[in-house]
């Protein structure tokens, strides 16, 4: 018999929310996290505009010593950081100094670039032939496992600690691959999710492939635009959405509040054949994620009342649309609701699975559909596919029984999931 696995604990730093309360607040609200970046303007980027998680410096000061933040600024750890703790603490569950690890609980914590600004600081020292002065973090903040490991030392994971990269889908494969480990019954809990960096580093390679949002530099808040016939490209993002994945017995056994439970879900590639490349998706490979996904979970397409799709607001999002219809057999009237966070957060890359996965769960747990922001005209190539009512422009109160959650990444990779409300 399968073992059911489930969500004790949930953890954010978002663009429009930084802590699970304001975070769905934000949701609820359609509050935007996407502001004019001074930075890019500078550098005469063509997209001006950006989202950010907004981190204060007590903040920092809550999760990280005084000499651990001397020389620090990798800001994907930080978000890292400052999510996976919350989850952990959200789950009830200690932040223990025993000397003996915590061998049941692990983390898979996946990133994208780790640490650049640490990477191009170090680079001009050596330059600079100050070698010596790089200061005793330099390796940790630029490892790729940089986020992990921080994670693992303050909170004595003995279990797994590792980190995934997937492109855009490595949040929705780092809760999947939590998923697994526990299923196989190697451990109890296991903290996932995943972070992203901020800053023009990141970010200049997709404004050079002319991918990103240049039209509403003076109005940043419209400058997202999932699913609408005026999108444009999508805003850069970054942050970190972490969630405490758990066995069903192991979280009944310590009266843990449970979120919502993972049903199942599936990972593949289109191997960048046919309609497939590094930067667009092969339509089969996309297709056969989510009916592996549903398989996996027990379920048919009928059965999923809502999505939250990966939706970036560029040329691809009626494409996915067309995906989920012929995945699922449904379409029109019959469509489950779909949305999209990018409207509010920008696409988070790395980030954005674990972001918009938190965005899916606390929908389930809270019984509501959040809202298309800049959606109001919608692309013809859609409503020709799905009713427009099945992309609510605000929030609906509704309460949902299992949601779809799937992510599509460069490099032609695909991961989906399937969250259910809890049900004893």
């Amino acid at each position: 018999m399968k073992k059911r696995v489930v969500i004790t604990g949930l953890g954010v730093a978002a663009p429009n929310g930084v802590g699970i309360a304001a975070f769905t607040h934000a949701l609820k609200n359609g509050i935007s996290g996407i502001r004019h970046d001074a930075q890019l303007q500078e550098l005469q980027f063509s997209c001006q505009i950006a989202a950010q998680p907004q981190i204060s410096e007590e903040l920092k000061a809550r999760y990280f010593t005084e000499l651990e933040l001397r020389g620090f600024n990798s800001s994907g750890i930080l978000y890292g950081v400052i999510a996976g703790m919350e989850a952990w603490q959200n789950a009830g569950l200690p932040i223990e100094k025993n000397e003996e690890p915590d061998w049941d609980s692990g983390t898979v914590f996946g990133s994208g670039t780790s640490g650049i600004d640490k990477f191009r600081e170090s680079i001009y020292k050596i330059d600079d032939l100050q070698t010596r002065r790089l200061g005793s973090t330099v390796v940790a903040q630029t490892m790729n496992s940089g986020v992990s490991a921080y994670l693992g030392g303050k909170l004595g994971l003995g279990n797994q600690v590792t980190t995934n990269s997937s492109a855009c889908s490595t949040g929705t494969e780092a809760i999947l691959m939590a998923y697994d480990r526990i299923q196989s019954g190697q451990a109890k809990r296991v903290l996932a999710g995943s972070t992203g960096d901020s800053g023009p580093y990141i970010w200049a390679g997709f404004d050079a492939l002319r991918v990103c949002s240049s039209k509403y530099n003076e109005n940043p808040e419209d400058g997202s635009r999932p699913m609408s016939a005026s999108a444009a490209g999508f805003v850069p993002g970054s942050g970190a959405g972490a969630l405490v994945v758990e066995e069903l017995d192991s979280a009944l056994e310590r009266g843990a509040n449970i979120y919502a439970e993972i049903l199942g879900g599936h990972v593949n590639s289109g191997g960048q054949r046919g309609n497939g490349s590094m930067t667009a998706p092969n339509s089969t490979a996309v297709q056969r994620c989510i009916t592996t996904a549903l398989q996996n979970a027990g379920i048919s397409g009928k059965d999923v009342d809502a999505i939250n799709g990966h939706l970036t607001a560029t040329t691809k999002d009626s494409l996915e649309i067309e995906n989920w219809t012929k995945a699922l057999g449904r379409n029109g009237a019959d469509f489950p609701y779909i949305n999209s966070l990018k409207s509010l957060t920008g696409h988070c890359l790395s980030a954005a699975g674990s972001i918009e996965s938190v965005a899916t769960v606390l929908q389930l747990h809270e019984d509501f559909i959040f809202g298309n922001t800049n959606c109001d005209d919608l692309h013809p190539e859609i409503t020709a596919l799905i009713d427009a009512s099945k992309i609510p422009l605000q929030t609906l109160e509704r309460t949902s029984t299992i949601i779809a959650k799937a992510s599509f990444g460069f490099g032609d990779v695909n991961a989906c999931i399937l969250f259910k409300k809890f049900q004893k």
